[in-house]
């Protein structure tokens, strides 16, 4: 019987045995009717013919247990909502059954004793580990609020107790803040200053803490601690802000916190296997590393901003190293967006110019969508302190590092000198000179040994430098879309082309400038004069002749641009496009690798579901903002196979639309009203995403046989030209003429043909697959590592591009191959 097994549950030998079994006592009727429904269960085994009995009982049970309970008051109501509390130590099914009549019980019911409160904590900290912990510790929280003071002091163990399997427990992070306001709320009540659990015992993070509260008065740290754990909303109020430099002033813990951020940045993570919510959970065979455990989140943030609220400039590095372990996926612990998102918003708190830099450099490399909008935000604030746009703050706010105006630095280590240069716009060297000048790429000896920690620095100053270039480089490349941007030209000369870093990435641009008369000229640096405003030049807005000329120029000087200007691609709105009015079919129905075009999309800055077997994981939308944010490109995509496990290993593409911001909203606009340059660039990124992903780029494809997507395959392998290999065709005619291949190889269509010695090949400029003339055969060449092909001058970064030549350059000289693979195709009786 159930209920002499609570009974017996009931005798522990204390000083609530009493009020226990008198509460059982009292509601023995209900502890029959649990036991009644408990008894009456049904399983498979059963004749189908039984199932009406069962749920006629159940039916009847419920009814009576529902009438018990509305009809229960007074000492009769408290006494059930024990008996229920009880039950659930033995059986959850109380609990998930009558959980919301608990719930009106505690919140109906009135006279509660502070033993009765005290039991019922007890129950609720039983089932720390359990679903229902969250449920009945706020049901036990209702009842001891309703205490007057001396009975909330009769209950302050059984108070902190439960504050320690709070800490320890599982609660879901929406009735986490609301319980523990009220559990602390409680405890302070009882003269708890610092509830047990409150400081992690073993996190090392939060060790300055701990030891803190060792050596200070009490009063004041744990007034400090709370003040900080107090915070759950992303940005603190000034109020709670000035409350919190006070109070650290108080403990003396400014040394604590900043040490608490350094080891969040920097500090070993936490593995599950040591402590935490998985620990021991399935031995060695699962384990997972975190920065910080979901009950000490709040305590984490206030570290952040109290760290930042009283160091300053000086937390900027370490805020931007947190944000970035903590907010980018891959790197040594898990994501806690949470945590990123504290140390982003407190970046955008820090009034000085590195803060600006690192949110600039935060901008480029954090893809979460969430975690983006709060860089936004705080560039915004920033921006709006000073008067001026973001976009203004960001490139005002990117970090010389010390360089000079020729974009180096030189620090003497004994008898050498350290130089650090940026060369251009994709090169930052470090190198050494002795006393002979001779330089060096290596350290020598000397300054290993003698300056380890001159050098260590040097070393992560050149990184940082890199990193800084490639987000300008980044950066730089997405005003493309923006044709609206121009800039004073002392604003730019300023900000672009003297900027020890920017500059390299500017130098190597093509920009126009307006005069006085309003005209617009061409240049890759300042005319004679002084012009009035600078915008940065974009194909899509020349014309044709000048365009080649462009071409020709930065061919003729050798001129490695930054990224794809002069040779960028132009795509303009075709006649099917125009039909269709608001969406686009041109890369629609192509057969791509899913996994490779999710993360092209992180890689490009879009934003996009993951397709999977889930509720909406069937229907893919990527989504790249141009135009300075004020329009949105939505690329449709959806798995093609059925029964796919978890995630789909092909994907077909689909329709590509265009919104535009209004407020915070977006609105679809017809392709007509996208304004051309935004068009161009977000067309050229699909086409990068197409071109790269499609199975039609990998030339192993045509060994599958008959799979069901070969037909897709031959199709599209060798079909017409995008505008991205229409480019390629255009830096095909300059370049080769300057190989030594040039004899061998003729632009023909959409093909390069190449003259062997053994064959005819025709190389599809698009794809890269190979034909074999005379009889039309496909030569499957895998590309391992490096193919050669000498060193050939590219005017940008094209990976297809250099497939091709290297191809080309191994065709034209066919007689020399040596691969068997390669040679069993080019004759077929081998």
């Amino acid at each position: 019987m159930l209920y002499d097994t609570l009974v017996a549950a009931a005798r522990k030998g204390d000083a609530l045995d009493d009020v226990r079994l008198a509460a059982l006592d009292r509601g023995r009727g209900l502890v029959a009717l649990l036991d009644r429904a408990r008894r009456n269960t049904w399983d498979a085994a059963k004749a189908p013919e039984d199932y009406a009995a069962f749920a006629a009982e159940d039916t009847a049970v419920r009814g009576d247990l529902n009438r018990w309970l509305e009809g229960c008051a007074g000492a009769d109501a408290r006494a059930a909502l024990l008996v229920l509390m009880l039950a659930g130590c033995h059986d959850d099914a109380p609990l998930w059954r009558h959980q919301r009549d608990m719930s009106h019980l505690a919140a109906r019911t009135g006279g509660w004793t502070p033993a009765e409160a005290e039991v019922l904590l007890e129950c609720a900290a039983a089932h720390r580990d359990g679903s229902w912990f969250g449920d009945t510790l706020l049901i036990a929280l209702t009842a001891a609020g309703a205490l007057d003071a001396d009975g909330r002091r009769a209950v302050g163990p059984a108070l902190r107790l439960a504050h320690q399997a709070f800490m320890e427990g599982h609660i879901g992070s929406y009735e986490r803040p609301m319980i523990a306001k009220r559990l602390r709320a409680l405890l302070a009540d009882v003269g708890d200053s610092l509830p047990a659990g409150l400081v992690p015992v073993h996190d090392a993070w939060a060790a300055p803490l701990r030891e803190r509260a060792r050596e200070a008065p009490e009063v004041d740290v744990a007034s400090f601690i709370r003040h900080l754990d107090g915070l759950s909303s992303p940005r603190p109020s000034q109020k709670w802000r000035r409350t919190c430099v006070s109070l650290a002033d108080a403990a003396d813990a400014r040394g604590a916190v900043a040490e608490c951020l350094r080891i969040l940045a920097e500090g070993e993570p936490l593995c599950s296997r040591e402590h935490g919510g998985h620990a021991g959970w399935v031995g060695e065979q699962y384990h997972y590393h975190y920065l910080v455990h979901q009950n000490h989140g709040d305590l984490a943030r206030g570290v952040v901003w109290a760290a930042t609220l009283t160091g300053g400039a000086e937390t900027v590095p370490l805020l931007g190293a947190l944000a970035l372990r903590a907010g980018a996926p891959g790197g040594d612990a898990a994501q806690d967006l949470k945590l990123a998102g504290a140390a982003i918003n407190a970046l955008g708190a820090v009034e000085d110019a590195s803060a600006l830099a690192e949110l600039g450099r935060l901008q480029m490399k954090i893809k979460d969508r969430a975690l983006r909008k709060q860089i936004g935000t705080a560039l915004q604030a920033a921006a709006q302190r000073q008067g001026i746009t973001p976009e203004q703050l960001v490139e005002r706010g990117v970090p010389a590092h010390g360089l000079g105006p020729d974009g180096t630095l030189e620090r003497t280590l004994g008898a050498h000198v350290a130089r650090i240069a940026v060369e251009d716009a994709a090169t930052v060297r470090l190198t050494f000179a002795g006393a002979d000048g001779r330089a060096s790429r290596t350290a020598p000896a000397a300054v290993k040994d003698g300056f380890a920690d001159e050098l260590k620095a040097l070393k992560a100053l050149a990184k940082e430098i890199r990193g800084t270039l490639s987000g300008e480089r980044a950066r730089i490349e997405a005003i493309m879309s923006d044709g609206a941007r121009a800039w004073p030209y002392g604003e730019w000369r300023e900000y672009y082309r003297d900027h020890p870093v920017t500059g390299a990435v500017a130098r190597g641009l093509i920009w126009e400038f307006q005069g006085e008369d309003g005209a617009w000229r061409a240049a890759m640096d300042a005319p004679d004069g002084e012009p009035v405003n600078v915008r940065l030049w974009h194909p899509a807005r020349a014309a044709l002749d000048e365009v080649r000329a462009w071409r020709e120029r930065v061919m003729d000087g050798r001129v490695r641009q930054p990224f794809k200007q002069a040779f960028r691609e132009i795509y303009l709105l075709t006649p099917a496009e125009e039909e269709t009015g608001t969406y686009s079919n041109r890369f629609a129905a192509h057969i791509v690798y899913y996994r490779r075009l999710y993360a092209l999309f992180k890689e490009r800055g879009w934003q996009s579901n993951f397709l999977g077997s889930y509720d909406g994981g069937y229907n893919g939308e990527a989504r790249g903002e141009f135009g300075g944010g004020a329009w949105r490109a939505c690329f449709y995509h959806e798995p093609v196979e059925e029964g796919f496990d978890y995630t789909p290993e092909y994907a077909a593409t689909d329709q590509v639309r265009f919104e535009r911001r209004d407020g915070r909203r977006w609105r679809e606009a017809p392709l007509a009203d996208v304004p051309p340059l935004v068009f161009s660039e977000a067309m050229r990124d699909v086409d990068l995403f197409v071109g790269v992903t499609s199975i039609a780029a990998d030339p192993s494809w045509a060994d599958r046989g008959e799979d069901r997507y070969t037909a897709y395959w031959r199709a599209a392998t060798f079909g017409e030209l995008t505008a991205s290999a229409e480019v390629r065709r255009a830096a095909l005619e300059r370049i080769l003429p300057r190989t030594k291949i040039a004899g061998r190889c003729a632009l023909d269509g959409r093909y390069l043909v190449v003259r062997g010695d053994l064959r005819t090949y025709k190389i599809h400029l698009g794809s890269g697959n190979i034909l074999m003339e005379p009889d039309g055969a496909y030569l499957c060449i895998v590309r391992g590592g490096r193919t050669g092909g000498g060193t050939v001058f590219l005017p940008f970064e094209d990976e297809r591009l250099s497939l091709i030549l290297s191809k080309a350059f191994l065709l034209a000289a066919d007689a020399r191959i040596t691969d068997e693979a390669i040679l069993r195709q080019l004759s077929p009786a081998r």
